[in-house]
Order: structure tokens, then sequence, then C-alpha cells
């Protein structure tokens, strides 16, 4: 069977699958939980404040070049519910993800690791 494998740049790039058997027996192919990365451990590669009516996905575009990446910010301050930081006034990390590590493996800001 086929596995459709999500993009470099998704948050579940790296997230295993697991298959068990559906009621007529066939697999059914599933993603295993993500977990959240300890803030701490990231690479921080700037920080940016939220200002009134900011959303993460405007953030992550104006910050990473991609508001696809909105859970890269989630990640980078420890927020399971990512809306809970659109607080104005709030400074948010922004961290490269996991999987690169430090700066020196990836491109912040909206870069091209091509």
């Amino acid at each position: 069977m086929s596995v459709q494998r999500f993009p470099a740049n998704s948050r579940y790039h790296d997230v295993p699958t697991a298959e068990l058997a559906g009621p007529d027996g066939r697999p059914l192919v599933y993603l295993r939980r993500r977990f959240l990365p300890d803030p701490a451990a990231l690479t921080a590669v700037g920080e940016v404040a939220v200002a009134p009516g900011d959303r993460l996905d405007r953030i992550a575009a104006a910050a990473l070049g991609d508001p696809l990446q909105f859970w890269r910010l989630a990640d980078g301050n420890d927020a399971p519910r990512p809306a809970a930081l659109e607080v104005p006034g709030r400074s948010l990390r922004v961290t490269l993800p996991a999987a690169l590590g430090s700066p020196f493996g990836g491109a912040p800001f909206g870069g091209s690791d091509a």
C-alpha cells in the first residue's frame, strides 16, 4: 500500500505512520501522535511582537515567509493551542523546527534550503 507522505515543511513530515485492520480486514493507515518538542531545545532565530488584530498565520508569513508555518510559532512558545499566542503585546520566539536543530542546518525567516 502506498502511503502519502507530508511535505518537508509540514509539522507531520517526520511523524511515523501505523496501521490497524478495519472492520472489513483492510489495513487502515494513520499518523501516530505528534508530541510537541521542548521549546527550550529549539534554536531561536528571532522574536516578534504580537500587534492588535494579528493572527499566527500572518505572523508566520511575515517572520518565516510562509503562513502555513504557524505551527513553528506554537512549538517555539509551548502552545498546544496556537490561538492562545494571539495576545497583543506578547513577544513570540521564532525558532527553527526541531529536525533542523541549529541555524547552520536550515534557512530561518523565510529563506530556502534549496
